[in-house]
């Protein structure tokens, strides 16, 4: 098998890639290519400002050229959100992520409908020893910074970003033409609890939350995008099918945490 990532210098382009050479896969088979180029907003630890880098045409315009890059492979694996299925279980979506959700959901339909055969894996928020925003919010936390952690009883769908990476390349192996799959952890957790829980683990026992009363103050510094994200429970998406052959390693938070903080003490 062949793979070709799009978004190479992306994080997880980078753990893809470092999955692929632990697994030796031979440069023999069928041309897959997977399309990473959304995932960079993916995750809850951007205080949302990454969503200025990528508004929705950009969402399309990453989507149709890695289109056109599989245009001469053999399939096409097109990595999306599991926010994406928030229509679909009946979930309200605020104003500014209206526009992010429908781009998310027509660049899955222009990636199955591309010229090659595709599939479409929806990926939970993502966290890993390789993100920079988990470092800053480590740095934050030494500091005694408040973060905007959103409701303690909203659960939200996280996926350590090495399992996220095998979950892809399970999807390469297994290929299945025009099919809608899913990947994320085993336990649903809110973003307060996910956080409380990592600030334990760096040191800072007492981490502060910004108070819902501050919202249009704290837009100074958290995007009301960011704000709208924890508010929505996709915790309560169904799971959906996951690609053939994925199991997560880190099955909750706490492991994936605690793999993080050893990780990074190594």
């Amino acid at each position: 098998m062949q793979v070709i990532l799009t978004a190479p210098r992306g994080e997880l382009a980078g753990i893809v890639s470092r999955a692929l050479a632990d697994e030796a896969v031979g440069a023999d088979g069928p041309r897959v290519v997977i399309n990473v180029s959304l995932q960079a907003p993916n995750n809850l630890l951007h205080d949302g400002h990454a969503w200025k880098r990528y508004p929705p045409e950009r969402l399309l315009a990453e989507t149709r050229a890695a289109v056109r890059r599989a245009s001469r492979a053999d399939f096409l694996i097109h990595a999306s959100y599991v926010l994406a299925g928030s229509d679909a279980a009946g979930l309200r979506v605020g104003k500014k992520l209206r526009p992010i959700v429908d781009a998310a959901l027509q660049a899955e339909e222009i990636a199955l409908g591309g010229p090659v055969p595709a599939c479409v894996v929806r990926l939970g928020y993502l966290y890993g020893p390789e993100s920079r925003n988990l470092k800053a919010y480590r740095r934050a936390f030494r500091v005694a910074r408040p973060n905007w952690a959103g409701p303690e009883d909203v659960p939200q769908r996280h996926l350590h970003s090495h399992d996220a990476a095998q979950a892809l390349l399970a999807a390469a192996r297994q290929r299945p033409a025009g099919r809608m799959l899913s990947a994320s952890d085993n336990l649903p957790v809110s973003f307060a609890t996910f956080m409380d829980h990592f600030a334990r683990l760096v040191g800072n026992p007492l981490p502060l939350h910004l108070p819902g009363i501050s919202r249009l103050i704290s837009h100074v510094v958290v995007a009301e995008e960011h704000m709208q994200m924890v508010e929505i429970p996709t915790g309560t998406i169904p799971a959906g099918t996951r690609p053939r052959g994925f199991t997560p390693v880190y099955v909750n938070y706490r492991k994936g945490l605690q793999q993080v903080v050893e990780q990074w003490a190594a």
